[in-house]
């Protein structure tokens, strides 16, 4: 099945013109994500005194921002991925991305792509599927009646203790960002994708991975994530272009990573270095294989749609 979806990926991206390439797995910077923790490897170069410290990348992107910025035109790759302290029903340390950016798409028409490439594979393997899109807003107002942009951190205490968490005060403290993470991943998540492919658009501007503001209204970003399921299958964004916004994040993130007693990697300088040569307006998604292909199936852990996970590696 992995091999049977694996060509049809292939076969969709070769139809639509998409270049498949290839970029490195190791690299001298990384995500600042603080949620993501990498790993990092001791490079020890011939006739030197000295390691040098690399990451085993947590997601091509990066380097295939530095692609497109280069020239490459739309692009896609079916890669290994690497994420530190992950392992479970849902996770395992190594896994595979499909990840793709296409030139002069918004996010509206990469969402489209997205739907149909999902809807393909889906009958490639005997399953009807539908989808329906339904903003991040909405969804806090019809699970949880309380509003992601302007309810305060009070509310959301009290919403969490009502629903038998009261611990999360101490976890998520006046972190706004945190509140909404926690509260969507404990309370919305686990049901979503259940009927259909859902794809929640619309994010909050305190939660803009590495998607550019919503031109029309700054409250917003142009970020998307896909479930099935009740599993996160994937992100996609309009991407952010600007190279002084993208390293204010970055710092941003480094510090509540400081601020949590995290690991503080490198700044990727060279995709900042890119963004200021200048990436093409593009839109970009990536999308865990191992996860799709588990949710396609109806499987109940990755290990059954990955050869060797982690703990026979």
């Amino acid at each position: 099945m992995r091999a049977r979806v694996n060509r049809a990926i292939r076969e969709f991206f070769e139809d639509r013109g998409v270049l498949e390439v290839e970029t490195p797995l190791l690299s001298r910077g990384t995500v600042t994500d603080p949620g993501i923790t990498p790993f990092i490897t001791a490079y020890h170069r011939p006739g030197s005194p000295h390691s040098e410290d690399l990451y085993l990348q947590t997601s091509p992107e990066f380097a295939m921002k530095r692609l497109l910025a280069a020239g490459s035109g739309s692009i896609y790759q079916m890669s290994k991925a690497f994420r530190n302290e992950e392992q479970g029903r849902y996770h395992n340390p190594e896994f595979t991305l499909l990840e793709w950016y296409r030139v002069d798409f918004d996010l509206d028409q990469l969402l489209d792509e997205v739907e149909a490439l999902i809807l393909m594979l889906a009958a490639s393997l005997g399953k009807g599927l539908t989808s329906r899109r339904i903003s991040y807003q909405a969804l806090f107002l019809e699970r949880l009646e309380c509003d992601p942009l302007i309810s305060s951190h009070h509310e959301f205490q009290a919403k969490a203790k009502a629903l038998g968490l009261p611990e999360a005060s101490h976890l998520c403290g006046e972190d706004r960002a945190s509140w909404l993470d926690l509260l969507f991943g404990h309370f919305i998540q686990p049901d979503l994708g259940r009927e259909a492919l859902t794809i929640v658009t619309d994010y909050p501007a305190i939660l803009p991975s590495l998607a550019r503001a919503c031109p029309h209204d700054p409250h917003y970003v142009e970020r998307s994530e896909l479930f099935l399921g009740g599993m996160e299958l994937g992100n996609g964004f309009h991407e952010l272009r600007d190279p002084k916004e993208q390293r204010q994040r970055f710092e941003r993130d480094l510090e509540r990573r400081k601020l949590h007693g995290q690991v503080i990697p490198s700044m990727d300088e060279r995709l900042l270095d890119a963004l200021g040569v200048g990436l093409p307006a593009c839109s970009g998604m990536a999308i865990g294989l191992d996860r799709l292909l588990m949710a396609l199936i109806g499987s109940s852990s990755l290990e059954e749609v990955i050869g060797f996970p982690i703990e026979r590696a």
